[in-house]
C-alpha cells in the first residue's frame, strides 16, 4: 500500500517549469561558448588553422578532424536538448526526432571518426589508446540506449543515454583537466621529463585523454546509483 501511495504521489506531482532546472541554463552557456571557440578553425576549411598537428603520413587528418568536430557539435547540441527534462516532457515527438539526429547524425559519425583520428593522434601511444577506448565507450553506450528505446525498455534507455550524454560532454571536461595537468607538470620539465618538451606534452595529453572520460563515467554512475537509493528512502518513509 505504501508503494501505491508513493506511485500515486509521483504521478500527481507537478512537473517543474523549465526555469526551475538551475543547471540547464549554465550548461547551455558552457556548450555554446565551447562550440564558439572550437568550431571556427574547422569551419574555415583551412588546414593551417587546425589546433592539432598533422600526424606523419596522415595527409587527410585535418578533414577527418573537421568532420569529427562538425558531427560532434551536432551531438553536443542534441544531447543538451535531450537531457532537458522540461523539453522532453513538453515535446515528446520532437524529443524522439532529435534523438535520432543525436544518434545517427551526431554520435555515430563523430564516434567512428574519433576512432580514426584518435588512433593516429600525434600525442603518443597512451593518448591514442585512451582516445580509442573513449570512442568505443561512446558508441557502445549510445547504441545500448538506442536499442533499449527500440525495445521499449525506457528505464534502461534513460540510463544508457545519460552515460552517452556524459561522454559527449567529456570533451568540455578535458579543457579543464588539460590546463591543470600542464600547470602541475610544467615545473618538472627539467627533472621528470629531462628537459623534453615532447615528453611533457605527451604526458599532459595522456592524462587529459584518460582522466576526462574516467571522471565523467564515475560521476555519472554515482548519479545513476544514487537516484534509486533516494526513491527507496522516500518509499520507506
Amino acid at each position: 500500500m505504501t508503494v501505491r501511495l508513493e506511485q500515486r504521489d509521483q504521478r500527481e506531482a507537478p512537473r517543474k517549469a523549465w526555469w526551475r532546472r538551475p543547471w540547464v541554463g549554465p550548461l547551455a552557456v558552457v556548450v555554446v561558448v565551447f562550440l564558439a571557440f572550437s568550431m571556427p578553425p574547422y569551419l574555415s576549411l583551412d588546414p593551417a588553422r587546425s589546433r592539432v598537428p598533422q600526424p606523419p603520413g596522415f595527409t587527410t587528418h585535418y578533414w577527418f578532424l573537421a568532420a569529427h568536430v562538425l558531427f560532434g557539435s551536432i551531438a553536443m547540441v542534441g544531447a543538451l536538448l535531450q537531457i532537458w527534462p522540461w523539453f522532453r516532457a513538453k515535446y515528446p515527438a520532437v524529443h524522439r526526432k532529435i534523438g535520432r539526429v543525436y544518434v545517427f547524425a551526431g554520435v555515430l559519425p563523430a564516434g567512428l571518426l574519433a576512432l580514426t583520428v584518435g588512433a593516429m593522434s600525434p600525442f603518443g601511444p597512451a593518448t591514442r589508446v585512451a582516445n580509442v577506448v573513449a570512442g568505443v565507450l561512446w558508441l557502445a553506450c549510445t547504441f545500448a540506449g538506442w536499442r533499449a528505446a527500440r525495445q521499449r525498455r525506457f528505464g534502461d534507455h534513460r540510463r544508457w543515454m545519460i552515460r552517452s550524454f556524459a561522454l559527449t560532454m567529456s570533451i568540455i571536461v578535458s579543457r579543464v583537466v588539460g590546463p591543470i595537468a600542464l600547470i602541475t607538470l610544467q615545473p618538472q620539465l627539467e627533472t621528470t621529463f629531462g628537459g623534453s618538451e615532447i615528453a611533457l606534452t605527451q604526458s599532459v595529453a595522456a592524462i587529459t585523454a584518460w582522466l576526462s572520460p574516467t571522471l565523467v563515467i564515475i560521476a555519472t554512475q554515482w548519479y545513476l546509483d544514487r537516484r534509486p537509493a533516494k526513491k527507496k528512502s522516500a518509499i520507506a518513509r
